[in-house]
């Protein structure tokens, strides 16, 4: 059996007055694909730095074969001090060679000369890939890192981390990202750390036999176990119902509004007597942006525009004429009382100039934007402006108060932090205490509490764990008004929104009905990302790509028929032994037995578990075929 390339035995670290985790064991084999997994505040980013051994535990030996390069990829890297992101990347006694990093920043379309202190998140994200991955490491801790890519970049970070030679352990709330990559799973949970031989597309699976194992041996031993309050709440089969009922009113959603769209993606035009008319909250009619370039600093030729995108305005007293971009080329589109609409595109195509043009807060050029007058709009910025790190739990959501009006009915914070999985006695805890996700969740927590009905979330799911994730998905399903998301997260978009607006770049903007994978399916080949230089070496020829399927294989199709009949049968199973179970005077008359129906009824648990999700998997595989 290989060795482990790192390891640490007993870990344990104190966070305020008590552990925030004991008694941890893990170890890293050299080739180790591994997701992290935990709430916000159970100590994942801690975890890390731990591993990493940028931190020291209060218990427990942290072992590292000799010559192995362990490199963390921080949340939020510290360019402040430094003039410029090469300036930092290339900082410290552990910097990696500067062909290296630019290299790799050439692939990111990252220009590492952009002054440090003005780079938006998405360019100090990249600059940080760039050294980590520069660095040539044996592992690799990576917190976060698709927060503030765009989805081009995300892209490129999958292949690289697929052909990537080490081990890696992941933090990320990005469902797809963690499906494609990983082959084990570390759940840090209630302070305990269990590990899975599982990617992360089956945690969700074991976790629920986890937590039915918990509440069943809960109930078996007659002991009062403390389990948390949020699995008592939501439960197994309530989630999968909620969960099923959400996608199913997404489906009929999604086939409302794609008879209203026309074939080429543009919003079909409607007369006065359509019933659409009045529900439209948002009317978008020719609409184009331009924005000027930056003036060069020496007289040169000007470019040639063969398209009447790209303008020139009069010369500048200089002699020197301004060039523009056109950021959204005659845009038509309507947004209607209920609808989701997600935003895609790479950094720099335009995203949030076209949620500024649709929300009324940027005038368009060309065309006009018409708001309805009973618009009352919410907005939720990835900024996250309010978090002052002095600030109390109660100042954000109640102005220091008690109390705090939940659409017009008032309620008390503690009960209000419950429903957004705080715990109460967190009311007088400052901002500057909480993670980066409980923060996220705070500010969520206080904007979903104001009237509205139009709700408008930019990168609304950084730093969101996945149980947050969840209830954000449940609460905008709920949402009695219009949702505009811009988001890099794919998972996300296809459980959420019933459009999708797609920018390439170019000023055109792609209208779908549906989320992000019905997007890259109607768009064809992906961008490359912008700025990525071509490779001038020898490629090998591509295969041509496969045509796609009309119908379901013989198999899938035969799977689908069968497994509602194989549900039910594994349902009836399941009722009939819980049934016997029930016999109160069973274990002590016949433990063997008791044993037996135990462990049928988890099997059966499983395999009717494992039925609904294959046959999930197929429905939609043929609700995409037909469509």
């Amino acid at each position: 059996m290989p060795t482990p390339v790192l390891a640490y035995e007993d870990l344990g670290l104190v966070q305020g007055s008590g552990w925030l985790f004991r008694h941890i064991d893990l170890h890293l084999m050299p080739r180790d694909r591994l997701a992290l997994i935990g709430r916000n505040g159970a100590g994942k980013t801690t975890l890390l730095k731990l591993l990493a051994g940028k931190i020291d535990a209060d218990e427990g030996r942290r072992t590292i074969v000799p010559g192995t390069k362990a490199v963390l990829l921080e949340q939020d890297p510290q360019v402040a001090g430094f003039a410029t992101l090469r300036d930092w990347a290339l900082a410290g006694t552990d910097a990696p060679a500067s062909h290296e990093v630019e290299a790799i920043a050439d692939q990111l379309g990252i220009d590492l000369s952009r002054e440090a202190a003005t780079a938006s998140g998405g360019e100090r994200r990249r600059a940080a890939i760039a050294r980590a991955l520069a660095q040539d490491p044996d592992v690799l801790f990576l917190d976060e890192p698709t927060n503030h890519l765009d989805l081009a970049a995300i892209d490129w970070l999958e292949e690289w981390l697929g052909r990537f030679r080490g081990a890696f352990v992941v933090i990320s709330h990005d469902r797809t990202f963690l499906t494609r990559l990983t082959k084990s799973t570390l759940w840090l949970d209630r302070g305990n750390m269990r590990r899975a031989e599982i990617g992360f597309g089956g945690f969700e699976a074991w976790t629920e036999q986890v937590y039915a194992e918990e509440a069943r041996n809960a109930e078996r031993l007659d002991a009062k176990l403390k389990l948390e309050e949020h699995w008592l709440q939501r439960g197994v089969t309530a989630r999968r119902a909620r969960n099923e009922g959400r996608k199913a009113k997404l489906m009929e959603m999604r086939a409302q509004r794609a008879s209203m769209i026309g074939p080429q993606g543009t919003a079909k035009l409607v007369t006065a007597s359509d019933d659409v008319r009045t529900k439209v909250v948002i009317d978008a009619d020719h609409v184009t942006k331009r924005f000027p370039l930056p003036v060069r600093a020496e007289p040169v030729e000007a470019p040639s525009f063969s398209s009447s995108d790209e303008k020139n305005s009069p010369s500048t007293s200089s002699g020197r004429t301004e060039e523009y971009r056109t950021i959204i080329k005659d845009f038509s589109f309507r947004v209607t009382r209920g609808d989701r609409i997600g935003v895609v595109g790479a950094n720099g195509a335009g995203k949030t100039t076209l949620l500024k043009l649709l929300t009324g807060e940027l005038a368009p050029d060309e065309g006009t934007v018409k708001l309805a007058k009973t618009l009352d709009g919410v907005i939720i910025d990835q900024q996250r402006k309010l978090m002052a790190p002095e600030k109390r739990v109660r100042d954000v959501l109640a102005d220091g108060g008690d109390w705090i009006e939940v659409l017009g009915v008032k309620k008390h914070i503690a009960g209000y932090l419950k429903e957004f999985l705080f715990d109460p006695n967190m009311v007088d805890a400052r901002i500057g205490t909480l993670s980066g996700g409980e923060r996220s969740r705070l500010l969520l927590a206080r904007e979903f509490a104001r009237h509205s009905n139009l709700l408008v979330l930019d990168e609304p799911t950084n730093d969101l764990d996945l149980e947050t994730l969840d209830l954000l998905q449940e609460v905008i399903a709920d949402y009695d008004g219009t949702v505009l998301i811009v988001s890099h997260d794919r998972d996300f978009l296809d459980r959420t929104v019933t459009v999708t607006l797609g920018l390439d770049g170019s000023g055109k903007v792609d209208v779908v009905a549906g989320g992000y994978a019905d997007w890259v399916r109607q768009r064809g080949p992906r961008p490359e990302l912008a700025g990525r230089p071509t490779s001038t070496a020898p490629k090998a020829e591509s295969p041509a790509p496969p045509k796609a399927r009309a119908k379901l294989s013989y198999r899938d199709q035969r799977d689908l028929d069968l497994l509602p009949a194989e549900i039910e049968k594994l349902e009836a199973a399941i009722a009939r032994d819980e049934a016997a179970l029930a016999d109160p005077d069973l274990y002590a008359r016949d433990p063997k037995k008791f044993d037996a129906l135990m462990k049928a009824i988890d099997k059966a648990r499983a395999d009717r578990d494992a039925a609904e999700m294959r046959w999930l998997e197929l429905a939609e595989m043929a609700e995409n075929l037909a469509s």
